[in-house]
C-alpha cells in the first residue's frame, strides 16, 4: 500500500529519469509523458487504497477510536451502506460456549412421618354396678364410684359422639313408686358427675327405670328379704351407660 507521499516521490523521481532521456528543448513532451506515467501508477494504486478503506469500514458506524458503534436502546450494530452479511462477523464474533452451570441438587427428602397410633375404640355401652357407684338405698356417689366415672370420661376425652344415655335401675325390693324415684337419682348423680368432667349437658340425658328391667328371672331369687336376697338381687341394681355415634379415637405418638 501507498501514502500520497510515496506515489508524489516516485512521480519527482521518474519525471527526474525523464529530464535525462529529453533534452530540455523537448520540456513539454516529457511533462506529458511524466503525467501519463503517473496516472497509470496511481490508477495501479487505488484498488488497494480503497481495499484498505473498505476493510477499515467494515459495513459499520465506526467512532473516533475505530470502535463499532451500537444503538444504546437495542445493543445492535449501527449498519453503513456497505454492510453485508459477509461482513457480520465483525459486529457478532463467534460466541464462546456458555459455561456449563451447576445443576440444583434436589432438596432433601423429609423423613416419613410416624404412623399413628392404632385406633382405640370407645364402648358403646356399659353397665356400672349400682354398689360399685352407691352405697345400698343411697343415691350419692361413693369414693370408689367417683374414680369409675372418672375412668370413663377419660376414655370419652377426644372422640366425637352424638350423645350419652344414662339409665338408672333397682331390684324389686321396697315399693315400685319409691324404686322409680331412686333409679332416677342415681341416673341424675352420675350425669351431673360427667358433667364437672367437660362433658356438654345438652349431650347427656338421664332416666330412671325403677324395677320394671331387672336382669335377674323370676324365682332366681326366694325367701325373706335378708342379706342373701339383696346379694342375689345386685344384678338388678345398676346404672347403664351408653353413647351414641361413638367413633374411634386416635392417639398422638408420644
Amino acid at each position: 500500500m501507498y501514502s500520497t507521499a510515496q506515489i508524489g516521490l516516485t512521480g519527482n523521481a521518474i519525471m527526474g529519469c525523464n529530464r535525462v532521456f529529453f533534452p530540455s528543448h523537448n520540456r513539454n513532451v516529457t511533462v506529458m509523458l511524466a503525467t501519463l506515467i503517473f496516472a497509470g501508477i496511481a490508477a495501479a494504486l487505488m484498488p488497494g487504497i480503497s481495499i484498505a478503506q473498505d476493510a477499515k469500514n467494515q459495513g459499520f458506524l465506526l467512532d473516533s477510536n475505530g470502535n463499532i458503534v451500537r444503538s444504546a436502546t437495542t445493543g445492535d450494530c449501527v449498519r453503513t451502506s456497505d454492510w453485508t452479511s459477509a461482513r457480520d462477523v465483525a459486529c457478532n464474533p463467534v460466541m464462546q460456549p456458555p459455561k456449563p452451570v451447576a445443576a440444583t441438587p434436589p432438596p432433601p427428602k423429609r423423613a416419613p412421618e410416624p404412623a399413628p397410633a392404632p385406633a382405640r375404640i370407645l364402648p358403646q355401652s356399659i353397665n356400672f354396678a349400682a354398689d360399685a357407684l352407691f352405697d345400698f338405698n343411697k343415691a350419692v356417689l361413693s369414693a370408689a364410684g367417683r374414680a369409675a366415672l372418672d375412668d370413663f370420661a377419660r376414655q370419652l376425652s377426644g372422640a366425637q359422639y352424638e350423645a350419652i344415655f344414662v339409665t338408672g335401675h333397682t331390684d324389686r325390693l321396697g315399693t315400685a313408686k319409691y324404686n322409680q324415684k331412686l333409679s332416677e337419682r342415681r341416673a341424675h348423680a352420675v350425669r351431673n358427675y360427667l358433667m364437672r368432667n367437660g362433658i356438654p349437658a345438652s349431650r347427656i340425658r338421664a332416666a330412671g327405670k325403677g324395677e320394671t328391667q331387672p336382669v335377674t328371672r323370676p324365682g332366681d331369687c326366694k325367701g325373706p328379704r335378708s342379706a342373701r336376697l339383696i346379694a342375689c338381687l345386685q344384678p338388678d341394681r345398676r346404672v347403664h351407660v351408653e353413647v351414641a355415634g361413638t367413633k374411634s379415637v386416635t392417639r398422638n405418638p408420644r
